[in-house]
């Protein structure tokens, strides 16, 4: 079991920058694919980033590619997601997932343990 805790949410104008976090702790950090999602009011949880359990293979959405980049630092226990150039349409919850499984998965029923989510709100 993996508990899983976002970070770094909050309010920023478009254009702008911001990073969130997921500190994990529990069983071994390496042992899960990461993967990021979001879920604005009205919408479905959509898949946003996924990282491969050494870090070395990403996956975007494409509303996001080129804009969004994913990483982790396992000695740290934390993923990261860096969001730049925020539209409004970003304005959404996001979350962090872990996923028991040697490939990554862009399904949110393929994850196993979820955070409770961070807000992220961009100005226009």
């Amino acid at each position: 079991q993996v508990q899983l805790i976002e970070s770094g949410g909050g309010l920023v104008q478009a254009g702008g920058s911001l990073r969130v976090s997921c500190s994990a702790s529990g069983d071994t950090f390496s042992n899960y694919v990461m993967g990021w999602f979001r879920q604005a009011p009205g919408k479905e949880r959509e898949f946003v980033a996924g990282i491969s359990r050494s870090g070395g293979n990403t996956r975007y959405a494409d509303s996001v590619k080129g804009r969004f980049t994913i990483s982790r630092d396992n000695a740290r226990n934390t993923v990261y997601l860096q969001l730049n150039i925020l539209k409004a349409e970003d304005t959404a919850v996001y979350y962090c997932a872990a996923r028991t499984s040697l490939y990554w998965s862009t399904h949110d029923k393929d994850y196993d343990y979820w955070g409770q989510g961070t807000q992220v709100t961009v100005s226009s």
